[in-house]
């Protein structure tokens, strides 16, 4: 079976609002995917930029006692200290099987309203590619449609980091837009959250094609599901 390659899309964005405080992508939501995929698949990693992109210190401190994140940490910062800009990926959907974007709150700031990302994902998406994201990692589709102007996720069951989520780590005041309810509005009602904050939920959804996770506890059940995916 011919290798399946999966291009990984990480935020550019370092800085939290007009706080100071810095952010970026959230590290157990690359890392624990990458463990997962790694060993079956190539993986590509950019960002808007290109070059470094921004791991959030705030989740290396909180993840400082999982192991594969602090083994990913030590050992693999050469994928995103070195990533290839997003741009000169526009065009080539046809050379990978799936895009996936981890979050962090980075993604909210950059990859909601950058035009290349859309461009991208539409790409991806109308070449018949898997379109995955997980927590903030879902802002990439706030604002992504298709060729006949509607959205990826319109009439679409989809999921990304929940409001009470945000509220119960004070950051909603900083956000540009408040996640859930962004793609809440955009599905047409159909966002989807687990029962209770923070548990693990991933939506399969649109020809089994849009793969999304709720939170970073989400984002290893949905590499699993990515994975499932590729190799159906």
């Amino acid at each position: 079976m011919a290798t399946k390659n999966v291009l990984i899309v990480l935020s550019s964005h370092d800085l939290l609002g007009s706080t100071g405080r810095p952010t970026g992508w959230y590290l157990p939501e690359f890392a624990h995917p990458y463990y997962v995929l790694a060993p079956h698949v190539k993986l590509t990693i950019a960002s808007p930029k290109g070059g470094h992109a921004p791991l959030d210190p705030g989740s290396v401190e909180a993840f400082k006692a999982d192991p594969e994140s602090v083994e990913f940490v030590q050992t693999k910062s050469a994928l995103w200290e070195n990533t290839e800009k997003l741009s000169t990926f526009l065009g080539r959907a046809k050379e990978f099987d799936a895009i996936f974007y981890p979050g962090g709150h980075g993604p909210m700031y950059d990859l909601a309203t950058d035009p290349d990302s859309i461009a991208l994902i539409r790409e991806f998406w109308e070449a018949g590619k898997i379109v995955s994201t997980v927590c903030h990692g879902a802002a990439a589709l706030t604002h992504a449609t298709l060729s006949d102007g509607s959205y990826l996720v319109a009439d679409t069951p989809v999921t990304g980091f929940a409001n009470a989520e945000e509220d119960a780590i004070d950051f909603s005041q900083y956000m540009p837009f408040m996640l859930e309810t962004e793609l809440n509005k955009i599905s047409g009602g159909k966002y989807e959250k687990a029962a209770e904050d923070w548990a693990s939920h991933v939506v399969v959804a649109k020809e089994d094609r849009l793969l999304t996770g709720q939170n970073p506890g989400s984002a290893r059940d949905l590499a699993v599901v990515i994975l499932e995916k590729l190799n159906a």
